[in-house]
């Protein structure tokens, strides 16, 4: 939309049915008549309540344009990243493990694969923690003992990664309850309730575990 109008002059004189036959034909978005409409009114009120600095033929336009076409050609290039990083994990058993865990899409099993690796490779469940860096770090000198943290020494993509799939998990509780989700609000229930990043973090390490545990038995609920 920005490209397409990047100065209210673009948009003043053009009505609002133009506009919306315009946003709806040059833009990627499938927008219904009633969205295109709305989007176009939008637009008719800004371009009123604009006093732009710089005329529509200046060189701040063009580089504004510039900028949005560099944007959008690399979104494309993203989303093509993101399809074939499925693509490739798609065949791996691990793969289709991950994603069947509630909560985790396509994206994030593919992610999991590339940051992880091959997770049989660890010895049980706590290396893996390590290895992404949420296993706790104690200190305790005489009678004083510091607040527990993780050691933050592992995979920072794969913990970063690990963050947001929790957080996805937590938001999505209505459409893909899990366990969890279950733990992460058990946490907070408490009678002293942990804090919402502790919590987190928490229900970060029942996750990998629980992953760690699915793949060694070759899924979830399998017997073997």
């Amino acid at each position: 939309m920005i490209l397409l109008f990047p100065h209210p002059d673009f948009v003043h004189g053009i009505s609002r049915t133009c506009l919306k036959n315009k946003l709806m034909s040059e833009t990627d978005k499938k927008l219904s008549k009633a969205k295109g409409l709305k989007y176009a009114e939008k637009l008719i009120a800004f371009a009123k309540d604009s006093y732009p600095a710089a005329g529509s033929d200046s060189v701040q336009v063009q580089e504004v344009k510039y900028y949005c076409r560099q944007l959008i050609e690399l979104i494309k290039q993203a989303d093509a990243l993101r399809k074939q990083m499925s693509a490739t994990a798609a065949p791996l058993s691990q793969f289709q493990i991950y994603q069947s865990m509630p909560g985790i899409g396509a994206l994030s099993a593919a992610q999991l694969v590339g940051e992880l690796g091959d997770i049989l490779r660890f010895d049980t469940a706590n290396q893996v923690n390590a290895y992404v860096g949420i296993d706790l770090n104690r200190y305790q000198s005489g009678e004083y003992t510091r607040q527990d943290h993780i050691n933050k020494r592992g995979n920072p993509h794969a913990r970063a990664l690990l963050y947001l799939i929790v957080k996805n998990m937590i938001r999505q509780k209505a459409s893909a309850p899990n366990h969890i989700v279950d733990y992460y609000y058990k946490l907070k229930k408490q009678p002293i309730p942990k804090r919402d990043k502790v919590a987190t973090v928490a229900c970060m390490n029942k996750t990998l575990k629980c992953l760690y545990g699915a793949v060694t038995k070759g899924g979830f609920g399998a017997d073997r």
